[in-house]
């Protein structure tokens, strides 16, 4: 049995067990039994990345205004794990009982806060299990609830809407080909592949990885072959790489389709109006707002232990708001293909080892950049 799963099977008897603090002796009281207060760790970020630090930030802040909650959030020094745990330990001290931690890079901090911290109830968006149990030491479980997403879903429901917008030559920029950007970029595929089975139209897709998180000039100089070569929208996934194919597509009017996040604020407006056509997201706020709601009620033991793995159900997947409707592609139709997921009439293959099986769609799978 791995280290991970002795955690969390450890979890639910651990939860009762606990009640000493952290190695100095201290002790505070646990978030059902106290007033509850809130603190949010940066990755290493700004709380206005309008990326995940943002969306978790005005999330958790919107929540804890609403019930008279303590808020707060600390922004590590720099981007590393000795850095974010110095935060977690200033959240301790300073009295927070709750900590939101966004994204994959706080498996350290998890492994150390809970051991360190037993009555500290840790909130990691978007960490796996994998990456938790490749931390230094092994998690206690019993006071961590963490979540992942289906990426598949809004992939699927990006590369659909792109086709039924009128979109024929598409583009699938990944970052590093980790199975979560492999969801993205699969599901993506199969959703371009239905519509255009739906309204039968042959469709092409470019499709690579950058190999990194972020856009530089390589990047950018194949989004521009892309673009110049009639790629008409480019999914950039995989954190700051969208620089370069938004970069590339606003030399000559092209459109980019945002991840995890509504990137609309972002890409539009560091790069031209109207540019970002949907955004693939990840259901960060609801994860928030429920998981702060449980333990406001006092049921946290219902998460804690647990890694969800959230989709179409309680909507924690789905386009943005500010998707661009058309005639071609209406909020209804929007509703409709949510509605017919939930209800298994369309089937998303999660399979990360093979690109899926198409009909309609043409894909040139350009490998790897870097």
């Amino acid at each position: 049995m791995n280290k991970f799963l002795k955690g969390v099977l450890a979890g639910s008897m651990a939860l009762s067990m606990v009640a000493c603090g952290g190695s100095n002796g201290s002790s505070a009281p646990a978030a059902e039994e106290s007033e509850v207060r809130v603190a949010m760790i940066t990755d290493s970020g700004d709380i206005t990345d309008q990326s995940f630090n943002q969306t978790t930030y005005e999330a958790g802040k919107a929540f804890c205004e609403e019930n008279g909650l303590d808020f707060t959030y600390y922004k590590p020094s720099e981007a590393t794990d000795d850095a974010r745990i110095a935060m977690l330990d200033k959240a301790y001290d300073d009295g927070y009982n709750v900590v939101l931690l966004p994204g994959y890079l706080f498996a350290e901090v998890v492994a150390y806060g809970s051991n360190e911290y037993p009555d500290l109830k840790m909130i990691a968006l978007d960490l796996s299990e994998f990456d938790i149990s490749g931390a230094s030491q092994e998690a206690n479980m019993a006071n961590v609830y963490s979540t992942v997403y289906q990426e598949e879903i809004p992939g699927f429901m990006a590369g659909y809407a792109a086709v039924k917008m009128g979109y024929r030559e598409l583009g699938f920029l990944g970052g590093v080909a980790v199975p979560a950007v492999i969801r993205y970029g699969q599901g993506f595929v199969q959703g371009a592949d239905a519509a255009a089975a739906e309204l039968d139209v042959d469709v092409n897709v470019k499709y690579v990885y950058g190999g990194a998180f972020q856009g530089d000039a390589d990047i950018t100089a194949v989004m521009d072959t892309w673009y110049k070569g009639g790629t008409e929208v480019v999914f950039a996934c995989g954190g700051g790489i969208f620089t370069s194919a938004a970069e590339a597509a606003a030399k000559v009017n092209g459109k980019v389709i945002g991840v995890d996040v509504d990137q609309a604020p972002t890409i539009d407006g560091n790069y031209g109006k109207g540019m970002t056509i949907t955004s693939a997201e990840k259901g960060l706020t609801n994860t928030v707002k429920n998981i702060l709601q449980a333990i406001l009620d006092g049921k946290f033991s219902d998460y804690a232990g647990k890694v969800d793995n959230l989709g179409i159900d309680g909507d924690y997947v789905g386009l943005s708001a500010s998707t661009q409707w058309c005639d071609t592609f209406t909020e209804e139709d929007y509703a409709k293909l949510v509605q017919d997921i939930k209800d298994g009439k369309i089937a998303i293959d999660n399979n990360t080892d093979k690109m899926p099986a198409v009909k309609k769609v043409k894909v040139d799978d350009q490998g790897s950049i870097k």
